[in-house]
């Protein structure tokens, strides 16, 4: 890795340790979710029945699921790579954004017909993920352009 000259504005350690936090937790969702914790989505969702989500979640092609993957791993990989000022950073969170965008773009193809999951903040979570990752994608890429990632 090249040294990179300088010292690193401010605000890539609070975008980076902020996305890193928010990335982590997307991880552990992801994690939670997978390996069926059924106690962890019920206290996430209390208005939606466990089983209900999970047969939603377990009926999503192979594809959706693997995007929902690579978006919130490539997440947290893109984030620690932001931080430790690698130019990797950009490529990685391309890829958390391409992935967010499969896994989310299936789910809101093929809304869950689920009680509890329509209107208000679960309604507007999806589109907040994507614009989070859109938008930690395009820091990475300014940052590589003015020469703080190398």
């Amino acid at each position: 890795m090249e040294n990179v000259s300088g010292k690193a504005p401010v605000h890539l350690w609070i975008v980076g340790g902020l996305a890193t936090l928010w990335n982590a937790f997307g991880c552990f969702d992801y994690f939670m979710t997978r390996t069926r914790g059924a106690d962890y989505i019920e206290s996430m969702m209390p208005a939606i029945d466990g089983a209900a989500m999970m047969a939603y979640i377990d009926s999503f092609p192979m594809w959706a699921a693997f995007g929902w993957g690579l978006g919130v791993w490539a997440g947290l990989a893109g984030s620690i790579l932001l931080l430790l000022r690698h130019r990797l950073a950009v490529p990685v969170l391309l890829a958390s954004l391409v992935g967010a965008v499969i896994g989310i773009g299936y789910q809101l193809a093929n809304p869950a017909a689920i009680a509890g999951m329509e209107g208000g903040f679960n309604a507007m979570v999806p589109y907040l993920i994507i614009v989070i990752a859109g938008a930690l994608f395009l820091y990475a890429r300014a940052m590589r352009q003015k020469g703080v990632l190398a």
